[in-house]
């Protein structure tokens, strides 16, 4: 039975609408809040940081009345990416994490994401015991007054941060004399992104770092790599970053104005590691990786496994096959060494350390050649469509066209209202064919 409330990422929905506002907040900060007090441990603590949207100013009280209600102290860090939030949850020794983010999508949504006191999102399990909380009476989960949470904000969590990122290499490592260009998106990687970089010496060109509350997302960040390119040419940088809302995605742009997706960016990461012995098992992709990828991994005797579509289940997927490197083609890479979750300055800074000794991005980063991928999103009022009869016999007719020639993928996105289509071939002309098939019989 699926979940009520949690959707592939976390929750997430257009902001004062459905369960996105205030009372609902109130009753997941009370329903998380008491299955993590559950847990026993000594201290009862709950961190929570959010991206940049305007709605997470009346989201945000909601969620640490709930969580101070059950008896949860909690600390606020303002905005922070999302695994930064899971790395100091892990490092204060928290009951849990929540990060107030809707990631990629456009200001008028918004959610949740949460994480256990080790860091990792939270399993289909847990949820399903947070949300049988949620439908339960309010009155029985309240705390005496006694015992109510205090609220406190920690100012310095992107600098904490930062010291976790770098502790991670070695301390001679310096960017002084690299030109970097990064687009933050205006969200929650709009501080600690700039602010990394140039400490490590590197000179910034930044974009994306001006957010007031309704321009996450908007015609920048890694869903708009356009913009990145546009800075990478003008100043003639080595490297371009574009972060998503969160800041856990992450899109490259080479010194030669060419956009990089997750999937290069996994394969490059795999030959590294592999060469120094790091590479543990194998690498997890997802059904939307790109088969080129795939065959690539096969030439290279590297085991490659297919995980769902969302981050949380490729780490569910590196997990249970002790790989230590996974993600996907939008830009979540997780880099299982460092983190627990994806992290866009991470995977940034991992790259950039490879070019340390002079080595181009051009020369790293176009590691295999792509198989032809167009991908369409179609807005639907209702997800369920592909499940009816007339969506069916298209997708049948289509995949029979398809053949051997190539492959297609037809799902609801997990996080928006669309049908994603995903054609694969040598032969454009066939996939164009076969995805226009599929979306006749799929109407807004």
């Amino acid at each position: 039975m699926p979940n009520k409330y949690f959707g592939t990422d976390g929750i997430r929905g257009r902001v004062n609408e459905g369960n996105i506002n205030g009372e609902m907040f109130f009753k997941f900060g009370l329903a998380a809040g008491t299955y993590f007090k559950n847990l026993k441990k000594t201290k009862q603590i709950a961190i929570i940081a959010k991206d940049t949207r305007l709605s997470g100013y009346t989201l945000e009280p909601a969620l640490v009345s709930g969580l101070a209600s059950a008896g949860m102290h909690v600390y606020t860090l303002g905005p922070l990416p999302t695994n930064g939030l899971a790395m100091l949850t892990k490092k204060m020794k928290a009951n849990m994490g929540i990060m107030i983010t809707a990631s990629h999508n456009p200001y008028y949504d918004n959610g949740l994401k949460l994480f256990g006191p080790d860091g990792l999102k939270l399993s289909d399990k847990i949820e399903k015991k947070i949300e049988k909380l949620i439908e339960s009476k309010i009155n029985k989960n309240l705390s005496k007054p006694e015992i109510l949470g205090r609220v406190k904000r920690l100012e310095d969590a992107n600098d904490r941060y930062i010291r976790i990122l770098k502790n991670n290499f070695p301390n001679n490592f310096s960017l002084k004399g690299i030109k970097i260009a990064i687009d933050c998106a205006n969200g929650a990687g709009y501080k600690s992104g700039p602010k990394l970089l140039k400490s490590l010496g590197a000179k910034v060109y930044k974009i994306g770092t001006s957010p007031n509350g309704l321009n996450i997302n908007d015609k920048c960040g890694s869903t708009f790599p356009n913009k990145i390119k546009f800075l990478v040419k003008k100043h003639k940088v080595s490297l371009g970053i574009s972060l998503d809302g969160d800041a856990d995605r992450i899109i490259l742009c080479d010194e030669k104005g060419k956009i990089i997706d997750g999937d290069q960016i996994i394969a490059m990461l795999a030959n590294r590691w592999k060469r120094k012995k790091i590479l543990k098992g194998g690498v997890v992709g997802t059904l939307m990786s790109n088969y080129g990828l795939e065959n690539y991994f096969r030439e290279q005797k590297t085991k490659f496994l297919r995980a769902n579509v969302g981050d949380r289940y490729v780490k569910e997927s590196m997990q249970k096959n002790r790989f230590n490197l996974g993600g996907e083609q939008s830009g979540h890479i997780i880099l299982g060494k460092f983190a627990t979750t994806g992290d866009g300055l991470l995977v940034a800074l991992e790259v950039l350390f490879s070019m340390r000794k002079g080595k181009k991005a051009s020369d790293l980063l176009n590691v295999f050649k792509p198989m032809p991928q167009i991908l369409e999103n179609i807005l639907v009022r209702d997800k369920n469509i592909i499940n009816q009869l007339k969506c069916k016999k298209a997708v049948k007719k289509a995949n029979k066209l398809m053949g051997r020639n190539g492959r297609l993928l037809v799902r609801k996105s997990g996080t928006e209202p669309k049908i994603r289509i995903m054609g694969e071939s040598h032969n454009k002309n066939l996939i164009i064919k076969c995805i226009k098939i599929i979306k006749q019989s799929i109407k807004y």
